[in-house]
């Protein structure tokens, strides 16, 4: 391989499914500089903004550096044998369904490969699970029930070879941006069309030739409609139809749906019909606005028909195409980390898998079911039946359905550990028992990205304080529940190889997923693995699937699948008006215990927000900057109101990244209600029901400090900035002395304030002083604060004359809010510079400041900015 320096380290980004390459440098005690691996098959040197930042998010600020019990520090010994003490007791006391797991797609292979091992085998329960269950078990149902196995047909460099790709619930812009890319490339090049399915405008429709604005919950009815016009037009391939059963009754159902719930006219559903008909080449992206429903299984299977009845799979450049959430998510598969599944995709409900795992780990039991799914976990944990938790990387009491509810069961449960790096979670601050983890970029083992291809996620800086491995950890809970020489590992390469030969007795049943031709590496060729694609044996190497007519079933056929619209499982009524759709933003992650810690990741969208349409919102009163009340049967939320016809009249969107470490009133996922899919059992995010209101505090406020603040308001969210920390804060109780509240908020009782009040208005505006610096600013007044936030927040530690204008000096000029997070590009900067320098395009903007020139995620602001600029020249 080529691109890396002699001392640069090759890993892997931890942040999404892509599987990204990173070439990572040391620099400084505890940092790296880290570039995209130009040499690594999925990105070819390209990292988005997040990947970019990943430097900045290291450090030990934060960080848990030994294991504590009961909010106090102990030692390892200590700990582990309570742990192993309490899960040996639960399962003598109560059997071995009283313990479960709750893992992550953080988790290396390695690592989801001895928690999978211990519970299954050696305590003998499936209760394991992983956040995995939110993001994609509605596409490995799909593909299970399809292709008699979960396995991704394509590989990205479909994406390259197709005349059509379609984007069904995914705003790859945003997500994935590194594979947008890929596909705006492959637009340029041969001119690929694309289509985006989604309820809402993303930044994903900013090239699209088609976006396709259906209800929220109806894909099944639009690709059954397309499914019955293909048959209708003579479009089905009659010999790749051989090797499927199920046609018949399927498109009967098909014929039967009603496209009209879709919403789209019959203009529009023609229009993308006849595009998909007469297009021989395509391939249909779809993720979370899939998968994250009630019907989500059954949306994976309606997508999958249309491409099995065309042939349209296995081939270059055609076929179905998850995209996935997290970093393993895929290796978290398998390993057999979900609660209904066998290592190596075997089946934990077929008797010689079973008999065939247990045999090769020698262990004393099996599960003989399926254990608990991630909702029932949590449930059973609060109803008493799970007498022991362990949750690891990963924060349920934010991201699960019904979060509130699952705070309190992981509150009730008798005995839960936590694994993390740090103790600031709301899940941490539940926890009896604290573990301290090693951190990505400490961290050795395999992960495998979206289109099965293996990379390697190597240590560039040394493990901090106590912390460990997570199979460090778990082995040695093995050993000490009396398990020794099945825990005995060393190193992961032990551990990696004893994967792979699992994975060849799999192989031996005829299944898909066989790394075995890895079994036998040595240390030196696992420490020099380079990426690639499994299937991995003496006769196969990577490639497509299903290309053949080959599949998994016994009588060797796909199985399509008769499928009906059902709509989401909350109905909508007067109590209950607004759709919620909830997702990712550009430059978050999951609840931001990594992101947030870079302040340029925050500069973009700084706060909670909640996007409403502007009929609804002028219908309700709300103006730009209000903030608004969500309310549910589950639980209320407040978030400042974002007015945008990027979403649907009766649709709101709202982000899930803040936490009650960060704006505890807008914890979205505690008004999602608990409903889940009947076949994958994963939770429906997308289509929740709630009322909104606007909410009219007595005061706002916006303030900025060198150090963490102490926010006590109904309303707050705090974020970094380059300087330290800024936050908007709202509360209902009129502020009777401002210069109390902004000390105790800054914890600076002995600083020189400057302030300025009118009293009239309700305004006061104060600045804290120490040796000449300013420390910290409050801002507040009865209506949204008007000051210059990006300018401000650069202002903290500084001799800032004139702060309490809030408004920019000549000397210190305002960015602007950051649009452009790869290279710290605001507002501002590009505005000026289309003004000064004549700018006319995207592609110009980039040549003279770099924004938009990396991932390219935030074009379609860019160009929004040139639109304003042409608008008001217009209008002069």
């Amino acid at each position: 391989m080529r691109g890396a320096g002699p001392d640069e380290i090759r890993s892997a980004c931890p942040y999404c499914g892509t599987g990204c390459g990173v070439l990572l440098r040391r620099s400084g005690a505890a940092g790296l500089e880290v570039r995209g691996d130009p040499d690594h098959p999925a990105n070819r040197g390209r990292l988005c903004s997040k990947g970019l930042a990943l430097g900045e998010t290291l450090g030990l600020e934060g960080r848990l550096l030994a294991p504590r019990v009961g909010g106090r520090e102990t030692d390892w010994d200590s700990a582990l044998d309570l742990v192993a003490g309490k899960f040996r007791d639960a399962v003598r006391d109560h059997g071995p369904d009283s313990v479960g797991f709750y893992v992550s797609g953080q988790l290396l292979t390695e690592d989801y490969y001895v928690a999978n091992k211990l519970m299954k085998g050696f305590i003998g329960s499936a209760n394991i699970d992983t956040n995995s269950r939110l993001c994609m078990a509605s596409t490995v149902a799909g593909h299970r029930r399809a292709f008699g196995t979960d396995t991704v047909p394509g590989t990205y460099e479909d994406l390259e070879e197709a005349d059509l790709i379609v984007l069904v619930g995914s705003n790859l812009a945003w997500c994935h941006p590194v594979l947008h890319q890929r596909v705006l490339a492959a637009r340029a090049a041969r001119g690929t069309k694309l289509v985006v399915i989604d309820p809402r405008r993303t930044a994903s429709c900013d090239q699209a030739d088609m976006h396709l604005r259906l209800r929220a919950g109806s894909d099944v009815a639009l690709f059954n409609h397309l499914l019955a016009r293909l048959d209708a037009d003579g479009a089905l391939d009659a010999d790749y139809l051989r090797h499927v059963s199920g046609l018949e009754e399927t498109l009967a159902a098909a014929h039967a749906e009603d496209a009209s719930v879709t919403g789209l006219t019959a203009e529009e559903l023609e229009a993308f019909c006849a595009l998909w008909r007469r297009t021989e080449k395509v391939v249909t992206v779809f993720s979370q606005g899939v998968n994250q429903s009630t019907s989500g299984a059954d949306k994976v299977n309606a997508i999958l028909n249309c491409h099995l009845a065309t042939g349209r799979i296995g081939k270059p450049g055609c076929g179905p195409f998850s995209v996935t959430g997290q970093p393993n998510a895929m290796g978290g598969r398998e390993v057999g980390g979900l609660a209904n599944m066998l290592a190596c995709h075997m089946a934990l409900e077929d008797s010689r898998h079973r008999d065939a795992v247990q045999g090769f780990w020698q262990a004393p039991a099996m599960p003989q079911q399926a254990g608990l799914k991630a909702v029932d976990l949590f449930r059973a944990a609060g109803d008493g039946r799970l007498k022991a938790l362990w949750i690891i990387h990963t924060n349920p009491a934010v991201t699960m359905p019904e979060a509130g509810a699952v705070a309190e069961a992981i509150r009730a449960c008798e005995f839960t550990v936590v694994s993390d790096i740090t103790a600031a979670t709301d899940t941490a601050r539940l926890a009896d028992v604290l573990l301290p983890a090693a951190a990505w970029g400490e961290k050795d083992g395999t992960v495998t990205n979206s289109d099965r291809t293996i990379s390697r996620q190597r240590a560039a800086l040394p493990v901090p304080g106590q912390a460990r491995a997570d199979w460090q950890i778990l082995a040695e809970v093995g050993r000490r529940m009396g398990w020794k020489e099945a825990f005995d590992y060393q190193t992961p390469v032990q551990i990696f190889r004893e994967h792979a030969a699992l994975s060849g007795i799999a192989g031996g049943f005829g299944l898909d997923f066989d790394i075995s031709g890895l079994a036998q590496l040595s240390d030196d060729d696992y420490a020099a693995l380079k990426p690639q694609r499994w299937p991995v044996t003496a006769q196969r190497q990577g490639g497509r699937f299903f290309g053949n007519g080959s599949f998994y079933h016994s009588d060797g056929k796909a199985r399509m699948l008769p499928v009906r619209h059902r709509a989401p499982a909350a109905a909508q009524g007067r109590k209950y008006p607004f759709r919620l759709n909830t997702g990712r933003i550009r430059d978050q992650w999951h609840t931001m215990t990594r992101t947030a810690l870079a302040p340029r990741l925050s500069g973009h969208l700084a706060e909670p927000f909640a996007d409403i349409h502007p009929q609804d919102a002028a219908r309700l009163g709300v103006q730009p900057a209000d903030l608004l009340r969500l309310r549910s049967p589950q639980g209320e939320a407040i978030l400042r109101a974002r007015i945008t016809a990027d979403v649907q009249p009766g649709d709101l969107f709202v982000p899930i990244h803040w936490t009650g470490e960060t704006a505890p009133s807008a914890r979205i996922d505690q008004l999602v209600a608990a409903a889940t899919d009947p076949v994958s059992g994963q939770p429906e995010s997308k289509a929740a029901v709630v009322a909104a209101e606007r909410w009219q505090p007595a005061w706002y406020g916006f303030a900025v400090s060198c150090r963490p603040m102490a926010p006590q308001a109904e309303y707050w969210a705090v974020s970094r900035s380059r300087a330290g920390y800024r936050a908007e804060l709202a509360g209902q109780d009129p502020l009777a002395d401002p210069e109390a509240v902004a000390r105790l908020l800054f914890d600076l009782p002995g600083a020189e304030v400057q302030m300025m009040t009118d009293s009239r208005r309700g305004i006061a505006r104060l600045a804290l002083i120490q040796d000449g610096r300013l420390m910290a600013a409050l801002f507040t007044a009865p209506e949204p604060v008007a000051v210059s936030r990006s300018y401000l927040a650069e202002l903290p530690g500084s001799c800032a004359d004139g702060v309490l204008s809030g408004l920019p000096t000549a000397d210190r000029p305002d960015p602007g809010p950051t649009v452009c997070a790869c290279f710290n590009v605001g507002a501002n900067t590009i505005l000026q510079a289309i003004e000064s320098d004549g700018l006319l395009s995207v592609a110009e903007v980039g040549a003279a400041l770099q924004a938009g020139s990396n991932c390219g995620s935030c074009r379609p602001d860019i160009a929004d900015l040139l639109a304003r600029t042409r608008f008001r020249q217009a209008a002069e």
